[in-house]
């Protein structure tokens, strides 16, 4: 009998620690969750719009450089009157008037070139690219951190089913015990109390099972939002194991090195750099050419018209602009002190992170391993105590704490299990190896710099490189 038992007790708890669960039609994995994410997120979408838009800065810190070209037309009607002394005679009432009516036309067209500016141009270019490339990285962490949404919620809905599914076998259970109960007391070997805790329990056990079903249902509502279509046939997921460091030395050293967020914090000291020298350009001298055409018309008698052409060129050096020049200089270097700190602040941030998840990864996989151990002891405890029950020497109090302590060994599990996936991932995602890359995800990557190259040099033109 015993040796029933305790089969009995190691296949029911096999089935309650098993991985994945039964596969279903057009199933989806972590992996295909994560390659939607990436291709549907409004946004990450909105982050990508962004970059294009950063892209711009370049073009117009560009300008710059090039001619500026402006024209202006200028119309005149003039209406001219005298009265007319003939023989220089002293007009008389009515004399009649000699009117003309005079039109006079200008047309001029300017070209200004700055040939020095003390090198803003050149800085403020130089700012613009690092801001381009800041904000490169910062989409990264962005993709990064949206993989990682999609990795979690994904996890979750796996977590929630397995959930509902565990309090589902514990109402039907519950059930069976409750009628046994009543069985029991209809022949007179049961009492009335037995019954009540076996209803009691199972008034219980559906509310729990309420509060899973709701639960799940959140989590879908998230994995919609995140990943932009429902979840179908969500299999219980493994922790991950592409691009995992050997050790915790490596994971630092490796977020340090390829985190986005450092680069992105980087790039903006160089950014805030040039700045700098932008500012301490306006103290320096410059020079500006202009040239301009331009014609007079007019129909008037005798009239002539007159054409022109100039050509200057202009020294402009600054002595002195109410100090606003001294506190932009000021400014701008305590940006840039800023920003260097806030690589420092960075670099921390990327450490604790990593030590953080990877702490979080060890204690779920030794959580694993003892809730394994805790289902099947709790499950041999059940069938033992039911047995005993059933000589005499355990009421249905005992069956029914029995049966809690497996409830709780299970649910521990599966909790344990999707802290594990989910600790893997967040470790890579704070080294910067969750990529689609790295994770072989089978999504068309998206290319920044095509549309930085299609118009960091673009002088014309009003439509995107999309065509809107």
């Amino acid at each position: 009998m015993v040796s029933i038992l305790r089969k009995a007790a190691v296949a029911a708890a096999l089935s309650s620690v098993i991985w994945l669960t039964p596969f279903a039609v057009s199933a989806e994995t972590i992996f295909d969750a994560m390659a939607k994410a990436y291709q549907n997120n409004p946004d990450l979408n909105a982050v990508r719009a962004g970059l294009r838009a950063t892209d711009e800065g370049v073009a117009i810190a560009k300008s710059g450089y090039r001619p500026q070209i402006s024209a202006a037309l200028q119309g005149t009607a003039t209406q001219l009157g005298t009265e007319a002394f003939p023989n220089f005679q002293f007009p008389r009432r009515g004399t009649p008037l000699v009117a003309e009516q005079v039109r006079t036309g200008l047309a001029t067209i300017t070209i200004t070139q700055q040939i020095f500016d003390g090198f803003q141009t050149l800085n403020n270019v130089r700012a613009a690219e690092a801001n381009v490339f800041s904000s490169r990285e910062t989409l990264k962490a962005n993709e990064i951190s949206i993989l990682l949404a999609a990795a979690q919620s994904y996890a979750n809905i796996a977590r929630d089913q397995r959930v509902v599914s565990i309090r589902k076998r514990n109402m039907a259970f519950l059930k069976e015990q409750l009628n046994a109960a009543r069985s029991r007391l209809d022949v007179g070997e049961g009492t009335r109390t037995d019954v009540s805790q076996a209803e009691a329990e199972l008034a219980g056990a559906q509310a729990i099972l309420a509060n899973a079903v709701s639960q799940l249902k959140q989590s879908e509502a998230v994995y919609v939002q995140i990943v932009g279509d429902m979840p179908k046939g969500v299999k219980q997921p493994a922790p991950a194991s592409r691009a995992m460091p050997k050790n915790l030395d490596q994971a630092v050293a490796s977020g340090l090195r390829d985190n986005p967020t450092i680069a992105a914090a980087q790039y903006s000291v160089d950014a805030a750099g040039y700045r700098v020298k932008s500012a301490e350009g306006t103290m320096l001298p410059g020079v500006v050419v202009q040239g301009s055409l331009s014609r007079n018309t007019t129909d008037r008698t005798n009239g002539t018209d007159t054409a022109s052409a100039a050509i200057t060129a202009r020294l402009e050096i600054p002595i002195y602009q109410g100090g606003a020049e001294y506190g932009q200089i000021r400014q701008a270097k305590e940006r840039l002190g800023q920003q260097r700190i806030l690589v420092d602040s960075a670099r921390a941030e990327v450490q604790q992170t990593i030590v953080t998840a990877n702490a979080q990864l060890e204690g779920a996989l030794a959580s694993i391993i003892a809730n394994k151990a805790q289902v099947n002891a709790a499950n041999m405890a059940l069938a033992g105590v039911i047995e005993e029950r059933k000589v005499g020497q355990r009421t249905t109090l005992d069956v029914l704490d029995a049966q809690q302590s497996v409830l709780v060994a299970e649910e521990s599990l599966v909790a344990s299990q999707r802290n594990a996936v989910v600790a893997s991932y967040s470790l890579l995602a704070a080294m910067g190896r969750l990529t689609i890359k790295s994770q072989d995800l089978q999504v068309a990557e998206y290319r920044s710099e095509k549309h930085y190259e299609a118009v960091k040099d673009k002088w014309f033109g009003l439509r995107t490189v999309d065509g809107r």
